[in-house]
């Protein structure tokens, strides 16, 4: 698709990294273009993330252009717009606790675009490609609620009353439906979904939306768990938008306010519902590391905002959230070390650092003599004793692997001393069976000897052999 597309071999495959959904993109490089192919077995998000992004770009909003669709194999190739995400820039421009004014004047940017896909971008849009819901509703508040009840309360074991909690989650709702609710809703308007191109704010990941009130998508951005943005320069921020959306309908300010805090409430628990679905089930650490900062945001609101309403179930239910010392240390407890080592073919390109941790060491087996010329090694692997005698032989293998253990103990090393708790090495050969099986192995034994820690062995093509 990518060739058909830019007239040119695709000379370079790479997957991004996996995020909080199950799709997989993939950046493909030509000698003078690229772009970011999608996979998603969902086909019915497929069409609501084309179908929205025609729209929008109609509309002259910063949303990457799609270049090619293959319905049947669930793929498309869209525009590439880099790697800086609002999240990491926010990381390289912050220091501490500090909020300098170039990024709060980029956020200002990033909600005059809300303003307009809420207003502009929402007149005209075919609500009926929405997935998988038409509206931010009683039904959709429901299932967010009951996301956070027994993905995060029941899993982190905080006690609760079932039937006065539902009570007051309908309370809760007919509250949140007071508003005007028929604005274009973005549902996940978080800094990791807005991109830094030239300078300017682009948007991506914008197939949940629906119809839904204004406040949600504010409440998503400002109290973004870990972009951590100081109290004040949420209140600044809030003032800004309200300002920015008076130039299209009246707002009554303090009603907007008291309505907003509803919806910051909802957006954190469904937030922390997500955290809990992938760290406590999935065993995904690294989103357990979100939960001290939906807290410390979880402790403001109980201490600081009167919504008006009476919730005397749910209230007490995340006070005694907000007053668990396990949780909110949760995502800084101490543990060993993990590296993960795994072999790998260079025709299916490098792994995919699952933790978060942003990856590690690549070591190209390629130069060593391969066995796989040979025919009596053809069926076998570098796990097989006849292979492991074979490069027993070899003194270049040697020769490697104690460059590669020099290299990686000083790493582990450092690491343990420092408390970090992911580490990566991948071994890439040709064909993923000989030289780099049997590196991997040879790692993972000299660790698992000499250090304390987790070692997690993944043969990529030799597992995909046996699916």
């Amino acid at each position: 698709m990518f060739e058909k597309w830019a007239g040119e071999e695709a000379r370079s495959y790479v997957m991004l990294p996996p995020s909080g959904s199950y799709r997989e993109y993939y950046r493909i490089s030509g000698r003078s273009k690229s772009a970011m192919g999608a996979y998603n077995s969902d086909s019915k998000e497929n069409v609501a993330f084309l179908e929205f992004s025609k729209h929008f770009k109609g509309k002259g909003l910063p949303v990457p252009e799609i270049y090619m669709v293959d319905e049947s194999n669930n793929v498309y190739l869209q525009e590439d717009l880099g790697d800086v995400t609002l999240y990491g820039f926010l990381q390289g421009l912050r220091k501490d606790k500090e909020f300098p004014e170039d990024l709060v004047n980029f956020y200002k940017k990033t909600l005059t675009q809300l303003v307009s896909f809420q207003i502009n971008g929402g007149e005209g849009l075919d609500y009926t490609k929405c997935y998988p819901r038409q509206a931010f509703d009683r039904q959709s508040m429901l299932w967010d609620l009951h996301y956070f009840k027994y993905y995060f309360l029941k899993l982190a074991r905080v006690p609760f009353d079932e039937q006065a909690l539902e009570d007051d989650y309908h309370k809760l709702i007919n509250f949140l439906l007071e508003v005007k609710h028929d604005y274009f809703l973005y549902r996940d308007f978080q800094s990791r979904n807005v991109m830094v191109v030239n300078d300017e704010p682009w948007f991506i990941d914008y197939q949940g939306g629906r119809l839904g009130a204004l406040q949600y998508d504010l409440a998503s951005l400002l109290y973004d768990a870990k972009a951590d943005i100081p109290h004040a320069v949420r209140a600044d921020l809030l003032n800004f938008y309200m300002g920015e959306l008076s130039q299209y309908t009246k707002v009554d300010e303090g009603d907007f306010s008291r309505h907003y805090y509803g919806y910051v409430l909802i957006r954190i628990m469904q937030a922390m519902g997500a955290y809990g679905f992938r760290g406590f089930y999935e065993k995904k650490e690294h989103f357990l590391k979100s939960i001290p900062y939906a807290i410390d945001n979880l402790k403001y609101l109980l201490d600081n905002v009167n919504l008006g309403v009476e919730l005397p179930t749910l209230f007490a239910a995340l006070r005694n959230v907000t007053e668990s010392e396990e949780l909110k240390t949760i995502g800084q407890r101490s543990s060993l070390l993990t590296v993960r080592i795994s072999s790998f073919s260079y025709k299916r390109g490098i792994p995919v650092d699952v933790s978060g941790n942003g990856g590690g060491f690549v070591f190209d087996c390629r130069a060593i003599h391969n066995p796989g010329r040979y025919p009596e090694y053809a069926e076998k692997t570098g796990k097989d004793e006849e292979v492991i005698a074979f490069f027993g032989k070899e003194p270049e293998m040697a020769e490697f692997l104690k460059d590669v253990y020099s290299m990686v103990d000083k790493s582990v090393e450092k690491y343990i001393s420092r408390g970090f708790k992911n580490l990566m090495v991948n071994f890439g050969c040709t064909g993923g069976q000989h030289r780099s099986v049997y590196s991997a192995e040879s790692l993972a034994s000299h660790l698992q000897h000499k250090y304390k820690l987790n070692v997690e062995l993944k043969h990529v093509e030799q597992d995909m052999k046996k699916k």
